[in-house]
């Protein structure tokens, strides 16, 4: 595209310990021309998320990471400047996982999968809900609950990291599932909000010396189903109130993102496990990509409800997503082991 320019953030190290934002440099090249069936996006809104983290080391993973010179992984949503695609015309709002961290994207419609591109409708919701609740983030919480945890009513559901993009919706739809939640979070606030959407009690673990029995005076019947979005010593304290026949879904491990591509050194529950018949999922939302239609129909329906400031976005790739990514995980990593 005549004299545009794209600004991009490319990984420049991978990162020893907490990311910092020396791993990333700014880059400036020409925006390419789309090729035939490919459109080309101007981004609005660009995520940070925790699983990025993950993609900052050269150690295998679940997917291809992010390789020193390459432009960073990430979700985002923008506007389609130009279209080599009948089914889209400039104007068009555009949602991908392949965005990465850039003020311009081209993109290819026809891929499926978490790669692929999804025309989002500005009437229903702002665009950026895109990226949270009606997005990966809402499809997160609906498949990691209804379909590896399969929550009954009256079950007890704890959920870690309950304020953010993914607790927040895990425990709205615990309720709608007849269930009583329990929320953990590090700040009164947040609990203030998980309380305000339906959780009916909740834990700041910055204010618990005994987190293991604080969830157990907050889950006098013991814990039926954990969603567990940060690992660490969050995850220790409830797995020791775990129900016979209790379901933990490792959905994020947020609290080790320091330690990427180190052991995970902790308590071994393998006895607990055998006494209380439990069972532990690792989960990937990828793998119900296929499905994403199904999980967005409720949200859109309005059962659900996303906090326009439970993510981290940057409105430009020029303003600042390093310092903002950073910024998240030392606040999620500090709070989760005061």
């Amino acid at each position: 595209m005549q004299n545009s320019i794209n600004q991009r953030w490319l990984l420049a190290s991978y990162p020893q310990g907490m990311p910092v934002a020396a791993n990333w440099v700014m880059d400036a090249q020409p925006v390419p021309d789309p090729g035939p069936g490919q459109i080309v996006v101007k981004a609005k809104w660009l995520s940070v998320d925790p699983y990025m983290r993950g993609r900052m080391s050269p150690a295998a993973n679940y997917t291809k990471g992010v390789a020193v010179g390459e432009v960073m992984h990430g979700g985002g949503v923008g506007e389609v400047a130009v279209s080599n695609h009948p089914a889209w015309k400039p104007g068009d709002i555009a949602e991908s996982m392949s965005m990465g961290w850039q003020e311009w994207s081209v993109l290819t419609p026809e891929i499926v999968g978490p790669a692929g591109v999804n025309k989002i409708d500005p009437k229903l919701a702002p665009i950026q809900s895109s990226l949270s609740w009606l997005g990966m983030p809402g499809m997160t919480a609906y498949f990691g609950l209804l379909d590896v945890a399969q929550p009954r009513p009256a079950d007890t559901i704890v959920v870690s990291a309950a304020s953010g993009a993914v607790g927040q919706l895990v425990g709205q739809i615990a309720k709608l599932a007849g269930c009583r939640a329990v929320a953990i979070a590090g700040d009164d606030r947040k609990l203030q909000w998980c309380r305000e959407i339906g959780f009916d009690a909740g834990i700041n673990y910055k204010k618990t010396a005994d987190l293991a029995a604080a969830v157990k005076e907050a889950c006098p019947k013991g814990v039926d189903i954990f969603f567990d979005n940060t690992a660490g010593p969050i995850h220790d304290a409830v797995m020791k109130n775990l129900n016979i026949g209790a379901r933990v879904v490792i959905c994020g491990r947020i609290s080790l993102a320091a330690q990427t591509g180190k052991p995970d050194i902790g308590e071994r529950f393998m006895g607990h496990l055998i006494v209380t018949r439990a069972s532990i999922h690792g989960f990937l939302v990828f793998d119900w990509w296929h499905r994403r239609e199904e999980a967005l129909r409720l949200s859109q329906r309005g059962t659900v409800t996303g906090k326009s400031n439970s993510k981290k976005m940057c409105s430009k790739a020029s303003s600042g997503c390093p310092k903002r990514f950073c910024g998240y995980l030392k606040a999620k990593i500090s709070a989760s082991r005061s």
